[in-house]
C-alpha cells in the first residue's frame, strides 16, 4: 500500500513480447517509437469496438519505420478503426496515406519573413500526383504515377 497522490495510487507496466518465443518485457524499455506507436494502433483498434461512437484518434506517423506491406497493413486496420470513429493520421507513407478518405497536404513557406503553413486537401488528379510524390519525390515518371494509381484503386 501507498499513499494517494493527486495522479493515483496506480503504477502500471505494460509488457511487450514483440517476438514468439522471448519473454515479455517492459514496453519502455525495448521498443523503438515505431513499435510503441503501433501497440497504440492496436489498443485503439479494440478500443474501437467499445460501445460508443464518437471518439477522434490521432495517430502521429504510426507507420514510421516501416515498409511499404506492413504499412498497408496499418492504413487497412485505420480504415477499420475510421467506420466507427473519426480517424487523423499524419503520415509520410503513401502505402497507409491511400486509405484516408480525405488527404490533406500540409506545406510551409517563408512570406514576409514569416513562415506560414498551409493545409489544402488534394482530390482526383492533384492525389495521384501527391502519392506520386510520396513515392517518388519531386521527378515524376509515369511509372511512379502509375504506381500512384494502382495503390489508390487497390485501397478501396
Amino acid at each position: 500500500p501507498i499513499e494517494p497522490e493527486t495522479d493515483g495510487v496506480d503504477s502500471v507496466t505494460y509488457m511487450f513480447e514483440p517476438n514468439p518465443g522471448e519473454a515479455a518485457r517492459p514496453l519502455a524499455a525495448i521498443a523503438s517509437s515505431g513499435e510503441i506507436a503501433r501497440v497504440m494502433l492496436a489498443l485503439k483498434c479494440v478500443v474501437s469496438g467499445c460501445e460508443g461512437n464518437g471518439l477522434t484518434l490521432v495517430f502521429d506517423e504510426i507507420d514510421a519505420n516501416i515498409g511499404g506491406e506492413v504499412g498497408r497493413a496499418v492504413g487497412e486496420r485505420m480504415k477499420a478503426v475510421a467506420k466507427r470513429h473519426q480517424v487523423i493520421a499524419i503520415t509520410h507513407l503513401p502505402q497507409s496515406a491511400v486509405y484516408g478518405d480525405r488527404h490533406l497536404v500540409v506545406s510551409k513557406a517563408v512570406s514576409g519573413g514569416r513562415t506560414r503553413t498551409r493545409i489544402s486537401e488534394v482530390e482526383g488528379e492533384d492525389r495521384i500526383s501527391e502519392v506520386a510524390r510520396m513515392l517518388g519525390g519531386e521527378k515524376l515518371t509515369s511509372v511512379v504515377r502509375k504506381h500512384a494509381e494502382e495503390l489508390l484503386q487497390l485501397s478501396r
